[in-house]
């Protein structure tokens, strides 16, 4: 009879030097969250690192398609049925 395995993904270690107060400021921040330090240190990293790539993303198109799409950007918006009941409703903080 062979036991059970689970295949988790192996974890690395990452460690940081960082002063007191900052871990402390880190701790209270989870401990709120309702989140171990890891984990509020891993989601925090992993946004910062999804957010610095998306912010160097590229996208390469041909000159007559960046031209089309400069074209549409400088049109007038043209409101459509969903956007006017938008705009007609309260704002979900003034509503009582």
């Amino acid at each position: 009879m062979t036991a059970a395995t689970t295949d988790k993904p192996r974890r690395d270690t990452l460690n940081l030097r960082i002063p007191a107060a900052e871990r402390n400021l880190i701790d209270r921040a989870a401990a709120s969250a309702g989140k171990t330090r890891t984990d509020f240190i891993l989601e925090a990293a992993r946004r910062a690192a999804e957010d610095a790539l998306l912010d160097r993303a590229l996208t390469v198109v041909s000159p007559q398609a960046y031209a089309k799409f400069v074209e549409r950007l400088d049109q007038p918006a043209q409101p459509n049925q969903r956007l006017q009941k938008t705009m007609r409703s309260k704002a979900p903080w003034k509503r009582a």
